[in-house]
């Protein structure tokens, strides 16, 4: 089975997007599926407003139908609502073809702190974009639940793995011997830094990651350690060095970094927001309270042993064979509905509209 992703997030970026398609991309591979990549590399791009490290595809629909039809695919699924995802939306539906899609990301949130457009206005837009979807995944319940509040429909559970063999409790101290808290992830308004920043914690604070706030954090906050990026083994030890992971966010519909901390056996202090209160069990992997800084104190005393346990439910494997299981049940509600029963090798030109 060939599928077609559709995506204004890839590589070179580096987020929580990226990262869960590349995995699927090598599960699916093992698992004899291919997933082939429509991203903003195939078009010209412009800097993303407040984002300028992203490129913003420039539409350009012709080509776009050249790329989907050479790819040939058995399925289609749309990962995100920029550009690519829009040209992807309007292939589909001018052609009446189905296709899925995936919620991951709050864009009322994240527009919101940064300029005055209501919140009603954007999730209005996604709402529209999702319409015309056979399926929308959602990473977690509580995710689903305010979608479902939304008016969002055809909602379909998609959760994540997390790479135990990589992720894993390491001797590792790179930060002192601590105590040490830790947030990993993108450095920007959104993700609510501040709140872990301004805390009163004994030890020491560090960020690991890059994005448009973290020169003005770096300068305001001295006594943080500011790492910029890191991959790989470099990230896991960030990880295994630390006590407690922060995690601050008000706006992430999941939080992969979450399990990356607790495959590491790191305790997650979190606000009982969406995303940790569907990860984190609480007096287990983890403490979730409005009072953050208490959170992260309390983290402290939980049982690394049992944090590492807590992640190992999530694999990568469980998470691909959910993809496909979605994918099968949204063509096969689609095909209820007079969709065509497959894509076929050969996609036809859409009839004027």
């Amino acid at each position: 089975m060939r599928i077609l992703l559709a995506t204004d997030a890839w590589s070179p970026q580096i987020n929580g997007v990226v990262r869960t398609y590349q995995r699927l991309q090598a599960e699916l591979k093992r698992m004899g599926c291919e997933l082939a990549v429509l991203g903003p590399g195939s078009f010209r791009c412009v800097p993303c407003p407040s984002y300028p490290e992203i490129g913003l595809a420039i539409p350009n629909l012709k080509l776009c139908a050249d790329l989907i039809e050479a790819a040939q695919p058995d399925a289609i699924h749309i990962a995100t609502e920029g550009p690519v995802g829009w040209m992807a939306r309007r292939y589909c539906t001018q052609r009446r073809l189905p296709f899925t899609s995936s919620f991951h990301t709050r864009f009322a949130d994240y527009i919101s702190a940064r300029w005055p457009i209501p919140e009603a206005l954007v999730y209005a837009l996604q709402r529209r974009f999702h319409q015309r979807s056979a399926g929308v995944m959602v990473a977690t319940h509580s995710l689903a639940a305010d979608l479902s509040a939304r008016g969002f429909q055809r909602l379909m559970p998609w959760t994540r793995g997390v790479d135990t063999e990589l992720f894993r409790p390491r001797a590792a101290r790179l930060f002192g011997d601590g105590p040490v808290f830790l947030y990993v992830g993108r450095v920007a308004v959104e993700k609510n830094i501040e709140a872990f920043l301004a805390l009163d914690l004994p030890g020491v604070k560090v960020v690991v990651g890059d994005g448009p706030q973290l020169g003005e954090l770096r300068e305001r906050y001295s006594d943080v350690i500011f790492t910029g990026v890191r991959e790989g083994e470099g990230l896991a030890e960030c990880y295994a060095s630390g006590d407690v992971f922060v995690f601050p966010s008000l706006t992430d519909t999941f939080g992969m970094v979450m399990l990356e901390a607790m495959a590491s056996g790191v305790p997650i202090a979190a606000f009982p927001a969406i995303g940790p209160k569907d990860l984190v069990t609480p007096g287990v992997s983890g403490v979730l309270s409005h009072d953050l800084g208490s959170a992260a104190r309390s983290a402290l005393s939980l049982d690394r042993a049992a944090v590492r346990e807590a992640a190992l439910a999530f694999t990568w494997q469980a998470a691909a064979k959910l993809f496909l299981s979605n994918i099968d049940s949204a063509r096969a509600n689609a095909r209820g509905r007079g969709a065509p029963a497959s894509l076929g090798v050969k996609l036809a030109r859409p009839r004027s509209v």
